[in-house]
């Protein structure tokens, strides 16, 4: 089951320690009345955020002319099975290491997207499960090309694709290279075919299969924030929608036609399907909407392409990120960052007190959450190895969190401050707000 916001773990790839330094000095300490040991000092901070925050923001493919830029914190890519599975329980992931490599060699994150159907491709089932006698594909147009279909009758396909997870799970759920994995059945992985042959139980994996999948996954995934399409909301060819089993299930959502004309009278409605408070533990992303070029042109504009801004929508819906591959055609880097800040989490410091007595040094601090959605893994205020006792992890927009980091050495320095977070890079930081005076 997975857990929002798990205990702390080490990891292989170590702490994350990097953080905006802070200039801050110590007010005149004095006595406390009850308890003449111990001296409070308020303490002055002040930083800022100048950057788009880890997990968050405008995102690239991976393949993208201009993606090494800090305008951005994301790239996507997708991912074939056929790209792993070498044979019946034979993987190679040298391919998704080289791809994780690539992208965090740029201070980014990958977003990841398993899929088996695309439109005038061939599938990507394994060779050893297509190649077999009891399993036959369906090709049909899809979007005018010559598109393969899988053969979901087939218990050989459908054992592959929980092995496949579990075994993908097994090493990557806690590897920071990786920000947000995204799963699911039909075109382009978007639980749907809704130009082509859709048929439960050939063409698209029947009800009872899909809930078995989903809890399979559910139960693999303890770190790591896993997502599927808000079309999985369709009653007519998924279980999800109204059954509070399956919607107590820990998946994320990504809504591909974000922005898009007709998205407050179809989308909306999957969104609220899944569940309106889904996003305080559940990650929430997409892409902009390409039904027209206007859709792409003006994602990024004042009124955006159909009279919401990108800013106002992704508020309402607590986005993180949004795919937004064509943008550096029409918008520069400065607004591309911009909209992505405007995306995810954004903490501020509103009060720091250093306390000292005759047990040690303790820090005192209270931070809200002045984002659209909280932070969805755990992250830690630290000063010199020791880590408050709380987590920033799902501290929602508006609210505010005490934090107290103890046993703290004499002096606090202005550099001393920092937020860690074992599922960011090394050379990633989270930053914060705080202009206490």
């Amino acid at each position: 089951m997975l857990h929002p916001f798990p205990p702390l773990r080490t990891t292989a790839f170590g702490l994350s320690l990097i953080c905006l330094p802070l200039i801050f000095s110590v007010a005149a300490s004095a006595q406390d009345g009850n308890s003449p040991s111990e001296s409070r000092s308020n303490l002055p901070l002040h930083s800022i955020i100048d950057g788009v925050q880890p997990m968050t923001g405008i995102v690239l493919w991976h393949d993208h002319d201009q993606v090494a830029t800090d305008a951005i914190s994301l790239e996507f890519r997708y991912c074939g099975y056929d790209e792993v599975a070498t044979g019946p329980g034979q993987w190679d992931f040298s391919k998704v290491e080289q791809i994780l490599d690539d992208i965090a060699s740029r201070s980014h994150q990958a977003i990841l997207r398993f899929r088996f159907v695309y439109p005038g491709k061939t599938t990507t089932v394994p060779a050893f499960i297509r190649d077999a006698a009891d399993y036959q594909e369906t090709i049909a147009k899809s979007e005018g090309k010559p598109t393969h279909f899988c053969d979901w009758s087939n218990p050989a396909l459908q054992q592959f694709t929980l092995d496949f997870y579990t075994e993908f799970a097994k090493r990557y759920d806690s590897d920071p290279r990786i920000a947000f994995v995204q799963t699911g059945f039909g075109l382009w992985s978007e639980y749907h075919i809704y130009d082509g042959p859709m048929e439960l139980g050939k063409t698209f994996p029947a009800a009872e299969y899909q809930s078995k999948f989903l809890r399979h996954l559910d139960g693999q995934f303890d770190s790591l924030p896993w997502m599927i399409s808000i079309d999985a909301a369709d009653d007519e060819f998924t279980p999800i929608a109204g059954n509070d089993s399956l919607l107590a299930l820990h998946f994320g959502l990504f809504d591909d036609s974000f922005l898009s004309k007709s998205h407050s009278k179809w989308n909306a409605k999957n969104w609220a399907a899944m569940g309106t408070d889904r996003w305080q533990r559940n990650a929430g992303g997409g892409e902009f909407s390409y039904y027209n070029r206007r859709d792409q042109k003006l994602a990024l504009a004042k009124s955006g392409p159909n009279g919401v801004s990108v800013e106002t929508s992704s508020r309402d819906f607590h986005v993180s990120f949004m795919i937004g591959n064509d943008q550096p055609k029409y918008q520069p880097m400065a607004r591309i960052r911009e909209a992505g800040m405007a995306m995810g989490y954004r903490f501020r410091v509103t009060q720091a007190i250093l306390s000292k007595s005759n047990l040690g040094t303790t820090l005192e601090l209270e931070a809200t959450n002045e984002g659209v959605a909280p932070l969805y893994r755990d992250a830690f205020f630290a000063v010199g190895g020791n880590r408050s006792q709380q987590s920033l992890g799902g501290l929602l927009p508006g609210e505010t969190r005490a934090f107290t980091i103890e046993n703290l050495p004499g002096t606090v320095t202005g550099k001393d401050l920092q937020i860690e977070c074992d599922a960011i890079l090394p050379d990633q930081a989270i930053q914060f707000f705080a202009d206490l005076k």
